[in-house]
């Protein structure tokens, strides 16, 4: 295996054009060292993108979005208060990742590109409308998050191709988000199921709505006959009742240790619901 640390994302583009084999890219690296430790998808070469300026910043856009560095931890999400106040589901689903130690190493980008279909920081990224901004030998270009899951371990990313940033969308008055999961133990345990809801609000009304439903499915999903129940009202306990029953009824799991198939579309409605709540008060300002 060749190790690379390129000073610039062009660089780090070049040498995996270049390379022959498989390349893999190393921000966080608390998936591609473990992989490399038990002897899965070992790379021909490792493109280490750290020390790239500008990979570890969070930076407010004139628009009044927020652009996250590749290397970015979840730690630095969480001590970020601003972007923590606008977008807490989506950096509570990153704080679920691992432990304190993992939490100062393992980034947004690197739970996205893994493709697990359980990450628990994706539904909230897609909830919140993200986008990615990709750089290839063609140039740059931005491409929705909810588009790089392709599959169990898999994305859309071609060779060659590199994240350089997730670009989060201006946050106004009256939206809320949330993402929950169920897990067997009460922490550091992979999603039985996830689920991500971001709400918009205007007199009290549901005016969009987003819902990402996690390990489920071969990727996440995007539940968007279950948002459609949400649209145009309170969210009282009928609507959610029936929001609950589409959850369950759009979800496509497989059964494994760790939860049947039959469990799992019964409790992904449960959290769906508390996810749906959460993100309504919220949006409410309640906390």
């Amino acid at each position: 295996m060749q190790y690379h640390s390129p000073s610039s994302f062009n660089e780090a583009v070049a040498i995996s054009n270049s390379s022959s084999g498989l390349v893999k890219y190393l921000a966080g690296g608390t998936d591609v060292l473990v992989q490399l430790k038990i002897g899965t998808k070992s790379p021909d070469h490792l493109i280490d993108i750290k020390n790239i300026p500008g990979v570890r910043e969070i930076s407010l856009r004139d628009d009044g979005g927020y652009t996250i560095g590749a290397a970015v931890s979840g730690a630095q999400l969480t001590d970020h208060k601003e972007l923590s106040k606008k977008w807490p589901g989506l950096v509570e689903g990153m704080e679920l990742v691992g432990s304190a130690q993992i939490q100062s190493r393992a980034t947004l980008v690197g739970n996205l590109c893994n493709g697990s279909p359980a990450a628990d920081s994706v539904p909230g990224m897609i909830a919140a409308g993200a986008s990615v901004s990709i750089l290839n030998s063609s140039g740059t270009k931005d491409v929705l998050v909810e588009d790089i899951p392709s599959g169990p371990g898999s994305t859309s990313l071609k060779n060659g191709e590199l994240i350089t940033a997730i670009n989060l969308p201006k946050r106004n008055d009256y939206e809320g988000d949330a993402y929950l999961r169920f897990i067997p133990r009460t922490e550091m345990d992979i999603a039985v199921v996830g689920c991500a809801v971001n709400l918009s609000l205007e007199n009290g009304f549901i005016t969009t709505a987003k819902v990402v439903l996690g390990a489920v499915g071969p990727k996440v999903m995007l539940a968007h006959s279950a948002a459609d129940c949400l649209v145009g009202t309170k969210l009282d306990d009928n609507i959610l009742s029936r929001f609950s029953a589409k959850c369950s009824q759009i979800a496509k799991p497989i059964s494994d240790k760790r939860g049947s198939a039959e469990f799992r579309k019964d409790i992904i409605g449960v959290i769906a619901q508390r996810a749906a709540r959460k993100a309504y008060d919220r949006a409410l300002g309640k906390y």
